[in-house]
């Protein structure tokens, strides 16, 4: 009982570290990497990977949700430029943050059974693509695209689209994967280490 009830208090603790350091990366600007195409990359979402790889589906969840309404508020309050107007939508900014870390934690899973590291690799990258399409996604859904033209009719949505998941997407996949398996590494290094010394007391 007291195991259960240690795990459970691990989880809340590690869910509001977690979603605090995406609101922090958020609020700061750190968050958000400048880069060539002139959309910033984004390493919001990584928390939420790390949440959902070392504390399974409720953890990951839990700081998803965190960082889309984070996400959602700060689009209503101070908008950065055009695109966060559909950010307003919740259907934009909140659900896919609650759908990306399901299924990087169900990959992380079933991939983990084998090797932990590629597991996690693997996760990271998958889980950072599935969160972009996501997004993506619901812009298109939402009629949020066309902020994402100008409203020029000579400009196709799907070339938008296309350009900013190759320029931006793969970049964050590599983003995540590098932090997200550091970070893991290093938990497993200590959590190996902890034994190790228990063994020799």
């Amino acid at each position: 009982m007291k195991e259960r009830s240690a795990s459970y208090i691990r989880k809340l603790v590690v869910t509001g570290a977690l979603g605090a350091l995406a609101v922090f990366l958020g609020i700061t600007k750190l968050g958000f990497i400048p880069w060539f195409t002139g959309a910033s990359i984004t390493i919001l979402h990584i928390p939420a990977i790390l949440g959902a790889v070392l504390e399974g589906p409720i953890v990951g969840t839990g700081i998803g949700a965190i960082f889309g309404l984070f996400s959602m508020i700060q689009a209503s309050i101070a908008p950065n430029g055009p695109i966060d107007l559909a950010f307003r939508n919740p259907l934009v900014s909140v659900l896919p943050r609650l759908l990306f870390p399901l299924a990087t934690w169900g990959i992380y899973a079933l991939l983990a059974r084998w090797k932990k590291i590629p597991a996690v690799i693997v996760a990271s990258v998958a889980g950072s693509v599935i969160h972009t399409v996501l997004v993506l996604g619901m812009l298109v859904l939402t009629k949020g695209s066309g902020i994402l033209t100008g409203g020029d009719p000579s400009v196709t949505v799907w070339a938008v689209l296309g350009a900013i998941f190759v320029a931006n997407g793969i970049p964050e996949s590599i983003a995540a994967a590098v932090l997200t398996t550091v970070v893991v590494a290093a938990q497993l290094g200590l959590a190996s280490s902890n034994k190790k010394s228990k063994l020799n007391s």
